[in-house]
């Protein structure tokens, strides 16, 4: 593969993301653990990392794919909205884990739903193949959507 290392930095990229989130949440996933009142069908701590490692690894790839695309107003506007999702993924986790803050964490969840699907919407524009590698991080976004809308309802 003649793009290995686009492919590399940007899985980096977004895997670095996601693990400085985890290193900065650590005390608060822990403190989360061992408190808080958890929904119904709430796998267990160790599936995070490992469901998320793989979503980061894809969100790369993805990106990868519309960066090597051909310069459009398009790719900008897919790329753009890459980074705003990375961005508001990053938070989330300190928000929920760290202030504990369950209800604002659920409204922002919310939205990074809605970012992801826009990202989604514009990478299928740009190169679908990209778009579909997104679909998982959906809808597990969308299963984390209940188990924090769960979490706020259990521990009001």
């Amino acid at each position: 593969m003649k793009n290995w290392k686009t492919y590399a930095f940007w899985i980096l990229l977004a895997e670095g993301v996601g693990g400085l989130s985890g290193w900065l949440t650590r005390e608060g996933t822990k403190l989360y653990n061992e408190t808080v009142v958890q929904p119904p069908l709430s796998p267990p701590s160790a599936v995070f990392p490992i469901v998320w490692g793989i979503l980061f690894a894809l969100m790369g790839i993805g990106a990868a794919r519309i960066y090597l695309a051909p310069p459009s107003p398009q790719r900008r506007l897919s790329l753009r909205l890459f980074f705003v999702q990375l961005a508001f993924n990053f938070l989330w986790s300190i928000v929920f884990f760290n202030l504990q803050a369950f209800g604002f964490a659920f409204i922002w969840l919310l939205a990074l739903w809605v970012l992801i699907l826009l990202m989604i919407l514009a990478f299928r524009k740009v190169d679908p193949v990209a778009a579909w590698l997104q679909i998982p991080y959906l809808l597990w976004v969308t299963f984390a959507a209940y188990l924090n809308f769960g979490v706020w309802l259990l521990n009001r």
